[in-house]
């Protein structure tokens, strides 16, 4: 699998919020087969965004960078099975 610029992040933990560094992003849902189709979400100047497929609630941090909060919500080519 070819990286990817855009931040990818999963809810495979299945936790309520998810705090990240980036306003603009990729919700997977869980880590594949059970992810929903890679969603682009961009918050614009807000600091929270909902994904529309699985609800999870994303925080902007701006403190972390391309990094989430829990660190296991982040998609690498690593963390796909």
């Amino acid at each position: 699998m070819a990286g990817h610029q855009t931040p990818h992040f999963h809810n495979q933990p299945g936790v309520p919020t998810i705090r990240i560094g980036v306003r603009e992003f990729m919700c997977t849902g869980a880590l594949p087969p059970l992810d929903h189709p890679h969603t682009f979400i961009d918050m614009g100047d807000s600091d929270d965004a909902i994904c529309p497929y699985c609800s999870t609630h994303y925080v902007f941090n701006g403190a972390l960078g391309h990094h989430a909060d829990p660190s296991a919500c982040e998609y690498t080519p690593d963390t796909a099975p």
